[in-house]
């Protein structure tokens, strides 16, 4: 049997039409889904890690980061407009691309969303623990952050970490409709919050703090960007939900494009209010900057609403990612790559093996693992995906030209090819130790395929 064999479109609709999955979402929901899964630690956390190395030319370095998401962003609409199926990248590749490389793509989107959950979980514990401070109260330093996280600081295991994951876990049982709403409050209380930062930060911005604008010159600005890009993880995130959708061919790319201009916007400007406030090298080794800047301007009493808006808004992330990434089993499993019982559904709809198993093991990962660690990981993991999907967008219009395409990306192939430059380019600029464990976890992804996936594939018994 091929490895290549692909999936039939007319029979992925077909299945995706009796999966069980309630179409509940509409285009507002979709925007709110991905702004909930793209603004949290990007913005809140990873923002002091850019601005120490790229200094005021932050802003540039997420218009970078941007520009790679945004010509990605239209490769994933145009697929999610004729393929409104669960499981994002994962399902389009099946049908375009052949069984091993739609196996790889989920492979990678395991790692993805799974170490984005568990990233944010650790950005989560940061804030939340500052929010507790401020009230007098602390957590135990042997509970307080992953092993070797806190330089000549004994710690074992990151309990808050752990325990919003469990908390969010139980929220996605729900199932979809009842956890869409609980985003949805929490997205527009964190978009207040930041929306509150620009308003208030902007009055105590000195430009004197812009000088000189590119310290580390254009490695600077690009080394930022391969960092900052996780900001933007999250977009596609939206086309996992495809099933859930009541017009995903009209809503799915509304979701995509409207969530991802609206948060770039919101990244600049908030960069640039920050390394305006506060001189770039103070941001070294801050894991709250956008609370350091209203701190540094005075704001304290609004401080403490900063923290609470990030608490928000890294908990819309975590909620979103794990959806997404059970969505992703959901799919690999009904197609017989992974076991069954990760596509067994509850009552509500809900693929609840997959869902709890998301929770727990990367969970266990956030509470064990550094933040820095998992946020390369995950970026490298995300590029990755960006280019395949860009890729099979050129290969699709030469094998299926006459395809009904509801959005139809512009300029294909240069559109494509440009995000496959972007990503590559970012790619280029992560630690080697970065590269090494993700060819790992691809090997072992090839290991499992060969034992398992490839036999017990639903393609292979037909």
């Amino acid at each position: 049997m091929s490895l290549f064999r692909t999936k039939d479109f007319d029979a992925m609709r077909t299945a995706s039409s009796h999966g069980g999955l309630k179409k509940v979402l509409g285009p507002v929901d979709l925007i709110l889904m991905g702004i909930g899964a793209i603004v949290g630690t990007g913005i809140f956390v990873l923002t002091g890690s850019g601005a120490s190395t790229a200094g005021p030319a932050l802003a540039l370095s997420f218009v970078v980061a941007a520009f790679a998401c945004g010509f990605a962003a239209l490769c994933y609409a145009e697929f999610a407009s004729i393929l409104p199926v669960a499981g994002g990248i994962y399902t389009y590749s099946y049908a375009i691309l052949g069984e091993l490389v739609a196996w790889m793509i989920g492979w990678d989107l395991i790692l993805e969303y799974g170490l984005v959950t568990s990233a944010v979980s650790v950005g989560w514990s940061g804030y939340f623990q500052s929010l507790l401070g401020g009230f007098g109260l602390q957590i135990p330093v042997a509970l307080s952050a992953a092993p070797g996280a806190l330089p000549g600081v004994t710690t074992f295991f990151n309990l808050p970490a752990f325990l919003i994951m469990m908390t969010l876990t139980v929220m996605l049982s729900l199932g979809v409709r009842e956890s869409t709403r609980i985003n949805n409050v929490m997205v527009v209380v964190k978009i207040g919050v930041v929306l509150l930062f620009i308003l208030v930060g902007a009055h105590h911005v000195a430009p004197a703090n812009w000088h000189p604008f590119m310290p580390f010159g254009v490695n600077g600005v690009m080394s930022a960007a391969a960092l900052v890009f996780f900001a933007f993880i999250g977009f596609d995130a939206v086309t996992t939900a495809a099933e859930e959708v009541k017009n995903p061919k009209r809503d799915l790319p509304i979701g995509i494009i409207g969530s991802l201009a609206i948060c770039t916007v919101l990244y600049v400007v908030v960069s640039a209010i920050m390394t305006g406030i506060v001189p770039f090298a103070q941001f070294k080794g801050i894991d709250h900057p956008v609370s350091l800047a209203l701190q540094f301007a005075g704001e304290n009493w609004f401080a403490g609403f900063v923290d609470l808006g990030a608490i928000l808004g890294m908990s819309t992330v975590i909620l979103v990612m794990a959806f997404g990434q059970s969505r992703v089993l959901y799919a690999m499993s009904r197609d017989g790559l992974l076991p069954k019982k990760l596509s067994a559904l509850n009552g509500a709809g809900t693929p609840i093996v997959a869902t709890w198993l998301v929770g727990i093991v990367f969970g266990l990962l956030g509470a064990l693992v550094p933040l820095q660690v998992l946020g390369e990981l995950a970026n490298i993991g995300t590029l990755a995906a960006f280019c395949l999907v860009s890729l099979a967008v050129i290969i699709l219009r030469k094998r299926r030209p006459e395809l009904h395409r509801a959005f139809r990306c512009p300029g294909v192939p240069v559109i494509p090819a440009l995000a496959i430059l972007f990503c590559g380019a970012l790619m280029a600029f992560l630690s080697a130790i970065t590269w090494i464990a993700f060819l790992i976890w691809l090997a072992i992804g090839l290991v499992v395929y060969f034992s398992y996936a490839r036999h017990h594939s639903l393609l292979n018994q037909q």
